[in-house]
């Protein structure tokens, strides 16, 4: 068997909160960049994005068996993120914290596997989830750890999944 490679997830992803996508299916490089970059608020394990599967049960008088169908998708993402509220860092370092307040609206827009300092660029390939912060809940502290919030993120419409940014503005 071929050996197959691997890409490392540390410091090959971006997240950023966009203000406005047109299409998310085809979002431009210029949309994709006009928001706030968090990928380095992020904790290490702090963008949980997941989907679940309903199922759909698909029962025949002539079978003794149960089938089953593709039904509906519930997507869900939860971030964690560094929290300079009140800390020399707050004027500075804090927008991740300020742009999750409950109720804002943003597209979150996620690439891996490229260097997390490369660009968006026409014809990567990212998700795009159009999202309405939760309430901002305070991590419990702990020793030798960062000041830490989280949020879960309502994802609000359907998503641009594995899309390719556009060319264009």
């Amino acid at each position: 068997m071929a050996e197959i490679p691997s890409t490392p997830y540390d410091g090959n992803v971006r997240a950023a909160l966009v203000p406005t996508v047109a299409d998310v299916n085809a979002p431009t490089a210029a949309e994709l960049t006009s928001g706030i970059d968090i990928s380095c608020y992020l904790t290490g394990d702090g963008l949980a994005i997941t989907v679940d599967q309903q199922t759909i049960s698909d029962e025949r008088l002539c079978s003794t068996s149960t089938f089953e169908k593709r039904g509906r998708k519930t997507h869900s993402v939860d971030v964690t993120y560094v929290d300079n509220t009140n800390s020399v860092a707050h004027a500075a370092f804090n927008e991740a914290r300020e742009a999750l307040d409950e109720g804002a609206v943003h597209y979150l827009v996620t690439r891996r596997n490229l260097p997390y300092e490369t660009a968006f660029e026409a014809a990567q390939v990212v998700r795009v989830y159009p999202v309405e912060a939760g309430f901002p809940a305070e991590v419990p502290g702990e020793a030798n750890s960062v000041t830490r919030t989280t949020s879960k993120l309502f994802v609000t419409g359907d998503p641009g999944i594995d899309v390719a940014v556009a060319a264009g503005v």
